[in-house]
């Protein structure tokens, strides 16, 4: 099939194809920049095949590389910019990347030195357009020929690699997930009849696009002809004005970033344009879903992997919010079954290891068959979630496999714990883990933010919980810090919880 971006441009050239900062791109604007990009890359010595690694922050520059790459016939990888060099330079050189585009600055700098390392090329974004114009750069570049008919009218295959996107590698080193065209193609369609997707939509981006959720918001509007509001990174004052003054009838949020843009909003209620917030990334605290009701926020809480191009099964439009977050339903042509240790199904009411299968499946981990052959057992991801099906098919995601505390036989769910632990007024963010005990092989570890001037200690806390969860599952060591680790995309890294400093209050 032809390239996305051309076949949108000419369908509606003059709609609103991206609202940012300083300018306003139409259809037939944004088409144009991204066939000046894939000169550019050609220009740089890119050839299809290839992958070309991508290390900016949110912006114009970044959603032409998106629809670029498709020209050029070349496989995005977009870095996490939060990084250090030598994290960068093992993704760039486990891709075996061409190219590195960055950003100026201290991008520039962190490109440079991760890319020294393992030998990949390093290029300006801004010396694209020079090299797209057949101009030299620093003498190292040649530049595209123009009369390559393959490269003038490229085609898409769906089962190419579209983009290879690194997990964020909760055991051992990240992995590249490959996710072909055909599916994001798949996962912008099963949204659409999940949702609801029209041209006049206008989606909030403040996720990095070098998350899952950010870039298939990009490939969404391309399919569905919608503009987004891209926001070069999330603040919530910003996002809080946005959904007034920019007409946002579609937002995705994890749940610490639906808490500040409340709190930012005060008690305004939600704008009437305003039709889907989805919520995921972690569980959501009942508290904070019960207050976005009461001020008319549509959330609809979602669960997505990067291994599946972002959504799996989210709450439908409409459907009483649960406060277990139960209730979602699987995406259309996405099944989900929940499995015993061994792989074989378990039926609705049992907890069991979440497994997914559909067309939005990666192909992949990149130079990984024996993670992909574990990954992909039988035809479907073994994500490590744990989850519950009712009877009527809806899920329910208690957490990471790979999270779960074993404290003295009993099985502690973290997220669980977390989310009664963020309903205390005082407590604005939450972390569980589990710390070696001699005892009982685990016990429950907390560790706090509380909010300002706030006076809760390790005992209030205690008293607090123990209306709310089982002995077992209630913390004995607990820490109070000012912050918890969190990836670009919001999510905890419950991995490095036990690094942490800060106050200390109870057994180690």
């Amino acid at each position: 099939m032809r390239p996305w971006i051309r076949t949108r441009a000419e369908a509606t050239p003059q709609a609103i194809a991206l609202v940012t900062q300083d300018r306003t791109w139409r259809w037939a604007d944004l088409a144009r920049e991204a066939e000046r990009t894939a000169q550019g890359l050609r220009g740089a010595g890119a050839r299809p095949g290839d992958r070309v690694a991508v290390l900016l922050e949110n912006g114009a520059a970044f959603v032409a590389l998106v629809h670029g790459a498709s020209l050029a016939g070349v496989t995005l990888v977009p870095l996490n910019l939060r990084l250090t060099p030598a994290e960068l330079a093992f993704q760039l050189g486990d891709v075996d990347a061409s190219l590195l585009v960055h950003g100026a600055g201290a991008v520039a700098a962190q490109a440079r030195e991760a890319a020294s390392e393992c030998g990949a090329q390093c290029v300006a974004e801004t010396d694209l357009a020079l090299l797209a114009a057949g101009a030299e750069v620093g003498g190292a570049f040649v530049a595209a020929r123009q009369s390559d008919a393959a490269w003038l009218e490229p085609a898409i295959d769906l089962s190419a690699p579209a983009a290879i996107l690194y997990t964020s590698g909760t055991t051992g080193r990240p992995r590249g997930a490959i996710l072909s065209y055909g599916s994001f193609l798949w996962s912008a369609v099963g949204s659409a009849f999940h949702i609801g997707a029209s041209p006049g939509d206008r989606w909030l981006a403040c996720m990095p696009l070098f998350h899952v959720g950010g870039l298939a918001i990009l490939l969404r509007s391309v399919l569905a002809g919608s503009a987004v509001v891209l926001h070069p990174r999330f603040e919530a004052e910003a996002a809080a004005r946005a959904l007034d003054e920019d007409e946002i009838t579609h937002a995705s949020f994890v749940p610490t970033m639906l808490q500040r843009v409340l709190d930012a909003r005060g008690e305004r209620p939600a704008p009437r344009a305003l039709r889907v917030v989805l919520l995921g990334g972690a569980a959501a605290p009942a508290a904070l879903l019960e207050r976005a009701a009461k001020l008319g926020f549509p959330v609809l809480p979602t669960y997505g992997l990067t291994e599946a191009a972002s959504q799996v099964a989210t709450l439908p439009p409409g459907a009483p919010i649960r406060a277990d977050g139960g209730g979602l339903r699987p995406l259309p042509g996405t099944e989900v079954r929940i499995a015993d240790d061994g792989g074989g199904p378990l039926p609705a009411g049992e907890a069991g290891e979440i497994l997914v299968r559909g067309p939005t499946l990666m192909s992949g981990y990149h130079g990984r068959p024996e993670d992909t052959a574990r990954a992909l057992a039988g035809g479907w991801l073994h994500t490590g979630d744990v989850g519950v099906l009712d009877a009527d098919g809806a899920l329910r995601v208690l957490d990471r496999r790979r999270d779960l505390i074993v404290s003295g036989g009993e099985n502690v769910y973290p997220a669980e714990v977390e989310a009664a632990l963020r309903t205390h007024p005082d407590v604005t963010d939450a972390g569980v883990a589990g710390l070696p005990d001699v005892d009982l092989g685990q016990h429950v570890a907390a560790w706090i933010v509380l909010r300002p001037g706030a006076r809760a200690d390790a005992s209030e806390l205690e008293r607090f919980l123990r209306e709310r969860l089982a002995g077992y599952k209630r913390p004995r060591a607990w820490r109070f810090v000012p912050a918890l680790p969190r990836n670009a995309g919001g999510k905890l890294l419950r991995r490095e919880l036990a690094a942490l400093g800060g106050e200390a209050d109870g057994p180690e």
